[in-house]
């Protein structure tokens, strides 16, 4: 299962990637906007979006593309390891 992370914390980026590991995840993490960051998120299984450390044209550009390729998306106000977890075990088990 492949998972793209946005938004969240800078430091964090590498831990975020490691949980997805443990569930046996590929993961993207995203923290700040890269350019073409449509584009850049492909075609996962799962967006998951930390909307409390995350601009506004990121959630949009989330939105866009879970519209277009009917992609769930999981929104979570809290940007914490077990934020993150519960998430995962919820669509990865």
């Amino acid at each position: 299962m492949s998972v793209v992370v946005v938004g969240g914390n800078d430091r964090m980026a590498a831990r975020y990637k490691d949980i997805c590991k443990e569930y046996k995840c590929k993961a993207k993490v995203f923290t700040q906007m890269p350019s073409d960051f449509e584009n850049k998120l492909g075609t996962p299984d799962l967006l998951v979006v930390f909307t409390n450390t995350c601009s506004h044209k990121m959630v949009n550009a989330v939105n866009q593309k879970s519209r277009k390729q009917d992609i769930p998306v999981a929104r979570i106000h809290n940007a914490s390891v077990n934020a993150l977890k519960t998430i995962l075990e919820q669509y990865c088990t």
